[in-house]
């Protein structure tokens, strides 16, 4: 099993060295047996590790310690460098295209250019075997400038405290799923994951045909972005983000178990950057429609 963005469905971390994202997470009795039932044919080399120390509490073995392998300090300084660049280039955007009615056209051309762009380098990062530092720092840069021309736009128009409160809203999502995570009151399964993906593909899928009856019958299309029904989705985007990232923390931790390399960590930065793009623009929307019914 592989782990997957909301927006981009991305490779999980590299099968080398014996590591492949969620197909190594193997149950306790898959573990004692020396077997890994999501493997799809992937061969684990701890599975019949005689070192390997096996996690009683929660049924996971402790693959041992390599040179060169992940930890968890590559995958905060890699999403902190990843993440910096977004909120660097979404602070020099908000500063240097302005929002106002002279130049919001030339803005928001920017803005939908870069997100193209964002769009792009992701894919690519999506599809290649090795994690590319530079398409992934060049992803958070073109995605900082969208954002902070939306969130721009939000801050003159709705309100200047909306902004504000989506980025606390994000963190406090975001700390939420992660001590719900460490408290193991999330358990990431294969059953989790086929249901946030069946959820993730149906939500877009209706966003996509929203956006195109908004294009060609004008209005808020089916009406996914405004009013009652608005809320309910972005609130239904907001859950849907969180789950990713419980995704994204099960995907961080097998690799670090199971010995995924160093540069690995930038897969893990980037999947983490995307569901929080993907969280704070649900955040942004849901709170542009609370706070302009006002």
């Amino acid at each position: 099993m592989r782990s997957s963005n909301p927006v981009f469905s991305r490779r999980g971390f590299s099968r080398d060295n014996g590591y492949a994202g969620f197909n190594a997470a193997p149950q306790a009795g898959a573990a004692a047996a020396g077997a890994n039932p999501y493997a799809q044919g992937t061969a684990n080399p701890y599975a019949t590790n005689p070192y390997a120390q096996q996690d009683t509490q929660y049924g996971a073995p402790q693959a041992p310690a390599r040179s060169g392998a992940m930890t968890i300090d590559d995958v905060v300084t890699r999403t902190a460098m990843t993440l910096g660049t977004v909120v660097l280039t979404a602070a020099l955007s908000w500063a240097l295209l302005p929002v106002d009615e002279a130049n919001l056209g030339k803005s928001y051309g920017i803005a939908i250019g870069a997100a193209l762009v964002a769009f792009v380098f992701a894919m690519i990062q999506s599809f290649k075997r090795k994690a590319s530092p530079a398409l992934i720092l060049a992803y958070a840069a073109f995605e900082g400038v969208f954002l902070g021309v939306i969130s721009s736009a939000v801050s003159t128009y709705i309100g200047p405290g909306t902004v504000m409160q989506a980025v606390m809203g994000t963190m406090c999502v975001f700390a939420g799923v992660l001590i719900a995570y460490k408290m193991r009151w999330i358990r990431v399964t294969r059953r989790f994951y086929g249901f946030v993906m069946a959820a993730a593909m149906g939500f877009m899928l209706l966003m996509v045909v929203n956006l195109l009856f908004s294009v060609f019958g004008g209005g808020d299309g089916l009406g996914f972005r405004s009013g009652g029904l608005g809320i309910l989705f972005g609130v239904i985007g907001i859950i849907l983000g969180a789950c990713f990232l419980a995704l994204d923390f099960k995907q961080v931790e097998d690799g670090i178990t199971y010995g995924a390399p160093r540069e690995e960590s930038w897969l893990a930065a980037f999947g983490l950057t995307m569901t929080l793009v993907w969280i704070y623009l649900e955040m942004l929307r849901l709170l542009s429609i609370l706070n302009g019914d006002d």
